[in-house]
């Protein structure tokens, strides 16, 4: 480990902090004080030990670590539909990713790190104080350099001024009410997605995306649970992630003509998948 490195200290009962490591810098918590300088030179994985003698093991954070860990200000998304979100949205090295609803930032800061150096996210943001925090939160991240931040509102007249990107994401109460800007903004056959909590919002979106030729959408929740790592019970854990929300995917396509409809791509049924 290295001067200046984040690293995620975790102590006994799996109690974590998530640390800049800094010369002559120090941890205090209720097991005691941890010195940076015990840590600095050493692999990772490596243990040390508190003033008062507690063990702290010194890990690599996880994306997911990080994110969780970031000061919010509303509800973030947690990491379960965030990765779900990044592979369904094929959002990796290079890409532009356009978002609306920055909010704390935890999204954003998993599409800077999917896109690489080569890639930007455009993040647009309505309310000042969270873009603050955002940005705060990204920088942290040492991201900073993959992400313009916008502060400005979408209207229904007023949409994004990027055209042609690869993916975009709405984290908005009322998605559907900027479905014409988000076809305007995407390239076709690119990436949309959308979070909303409750099925009448889901059903004004599969609407709107219907009317602006959105095909092949997909609606899911994404349900998560952990077992207890022990060989000799080996069971759930008595409580589980389960339902935070409804993630909506859908790709803008050309219709060859005017009697051409989206209706005849969804028929509801399932995927055929050949042998």
């Amino acid at each position: 480990m290295n001067d200046g490195d984040l690293a995620q200290l975790v102590g006994l009962r799996h109690k974590s902090f998530i640390v800049r490591i800094k010369q002559g810098g120090e941890l205090q918590t209720h097991r005691g004080i941890v010195r940076f300088d015990d840590i600095i030179g050493k692999p990772w994985g490596s243990r040390v030990r508190s003033h008062l003698g507690n063990p702290f093991y010194v890990l690599q954070p996880a994306l997911g670590d990080l994110l969780k860990e970031l000061p919010r200000n509303t509800q973030i998304l947690y990491p379960k539909d965030i990765g779900f979100i990044l592979i369904q949205m094929g959002i990796g090295e290079g890409q532009v990713v356009l978002e609306a609803g920055t909010g704390s930032g935890s999204l954003t800061s998993a599409m800077a790190f999917a896109v690489g150096n080569s890639g930007k996210v455009i993040t647009y943001e309505a309310r000042e104080e969270m873009q603050k925090l955002a940005r705060k939160n990204i920088s942290r991240l040492g991201l900073e350099d993959r992400v313009e931040f916008k502060l400005r509102e979408l209207t229904a007249e007023q949409g994004f001024d990027e055209e042609g990107v690869d993916a975009l994401f709405l984290d908005l109460p009322n998605p559907y009410d900027y479905i014409h800007h988000a076809r305007s903004a995407l390239k076709l056959g690119g990436f949309f997605g959308s979070i909303l909590p409750t099925a009448n919002q889901v059903s004004r979106l599969l609407l709107a995306l219907r009317q602006f030729d959105f095909a092949f959408v997909d609606v899911c929740e994404v349900l998560l649970r952990y077992y207890k790592p022990e060989p000799e019970r080996f069971r759930p854990v008595d409580r589980m992630v389960a339902h935070t929300g409804f993630l909506i995917f859908a790709r803008p396509v050309l219709l060859e003509n005017t009697n051409d409809s989206i209706d005849d791509l969804e028929e509801g049924g399932e995927e055929d998948i050949e042998d």
